[in-house]
């Protein structure tokens, strides 16, 4: 059976929850005029997979939903279940009706100007839709020669279930971002050896991280997709913040960087003078990418790779709006991308209602 829907949201993390609760406050009720559909199996978006070790102290800022605090728990408090219950109780208060796991394999443009979503559920149709999918569900595995003859382990960091599985081991931890410096960090107590390697020096971030240096991080990243280029990860612009654990872990060597291996062999990786350097374990803390691949039927992308958006809107369709995408991948700026995305999606769905409505009839034979 085809449902309909004046908006849809797709994905529930922080971005597509700050946009269903716009869509509430600008009058829309779910279900009947708006959906929300999620692929994951509860709330929580991304952060319900995170490693167990990810605690209020070590990670990376959280910033509370539209209208409702985020919880004051001891520092040391793993994220993943308080977030995952703030994000089911924000969900409950707001009535938002998120509908999982249902997944959304594509999407069309249908001859009447609406938009077609073939889910797991069925099919959908839609005004206008906002997309939250995020990047968790497609890490990224960069290519190196020899990878797949690797005899010891390799997983990413979505992989990652905490430092303790590694006692003993001698791992090499690839990444430059943020992820990479935790896990290095957690696992070097445990371990037999930890190598950092990054394919180019990690830029630090000394001193207080205040709005005007986020103001002018997002800005960088949202002038990339404005010409269509890739987005980046907002901490590449902002670099990794001197926290004073990684002040002391630079301090003693913890994290002593090294350039990335050349290639991969049974026994190791390596080196650009040819050494070989033995390890058991490669841990890729190489990021992720956007998940958008359901959007390809709509021709999004531009011949520079990317999707090229004027603030949420994509340029090539005024239809879709995009959140948790470029400059609106980190919490701060999803908040502040999806009230500009509803307000936009709310428009352009009912212009096209307007159109139908005006469009003549077809003529009868």
């Amino acid at each position: 059976m085809q449902r309909d829907a004046r908006v849809i949201v797709v994905g529930a993390g922080q971005a597509g929850l700050g946009a269903a609760y716009h869509l509430r406050r600008a009058g829309l009720s779910a279900p009947d005029d708006f959906a929300v559909l999620d692929r994951a199996p509860a709330p929580g978006g991304a952060w319900q997979f995170r490693w167990p070790t990810l605690t209020f102290r070590t990670v990376n800022g959280i910033f509370k939903l539209p209208g409702l605090d985020v919880p004051d728990v001891p520092v040391d408090t793993p994220v993943s279940g308080v977030v995952s219950e703030y994000f089911a109780e924000y969900e409950k208060r707001f009535d938002l009706n998120v509908r999982r796991p249902v997944s959304v394999d594509s999407v069309e443009s249908l001859p009447d100007g609406r938009l077609r979503l073939e889910t797991s559920e069925g099919p959908w149709t839609a005004g206008a839709l906002i997309n939250a999918t995020g990047t968790w569900e497609r890490p990224f595995w960069p290519h190196y020669p020899g990878r797949e003859s690797f005899a010891g382990r390799q997983l990413h960091t979505a992989d990652y279930a905490g430092p303790w599985e590694f006692a003993g081991k001698r791992v090499i931890v690839v990444g430059g971002g943020i992820s990479g410096v935790q896990h290095v960090m957690e696992i070097h107590p445990y371990a037999a050896s930890t190598t950092w390697m990054t394919r180019t020096p990690p830029r630090w971030a000394e001193g207080e991280f205040d709005r005007r240096r986020g103001a002018e991080a997002v800005a960088m990243v949202e002038r990339r997709v404005r010409e269509g280029l890739p987005p980046q990860p907002v901490v590449a612009v902002t670099g990794i913040p001197v926290t004073p654990e990684v002040r002391e872990a630079l301090d003693t060597g913890v994290l002593d960087r090294r350039p990335v291996f050349t290639e991969i062999v049974p026994e190791g990786v390596v080196l650009a003078d040819g050494t070989v350097l033995e390890a058991d374990v490669i841990l890729w803390a190489t990021g992720f990418r956007p998940v958008i691949d359901h959007l390809g039927p709509l021709r999004l992308r531009g011949p520079r790779g990317g999707i090229a958006l004027a603030g949420t809107q994509a340029d090539a369709d005024e239809r879709i709006q995009l959140v948790g995408y470029g400059p609106s991948a980190s919490t701060v700026g999803a908040n502040r991308a999806s009230r500009s995305a509803v307000r936009r999606a709310l428009a352009v769905s009912s212009q096209n209602a307007s159109n139908r409505r005006r469009a003549p009839a077809p003529d009868r034979v």
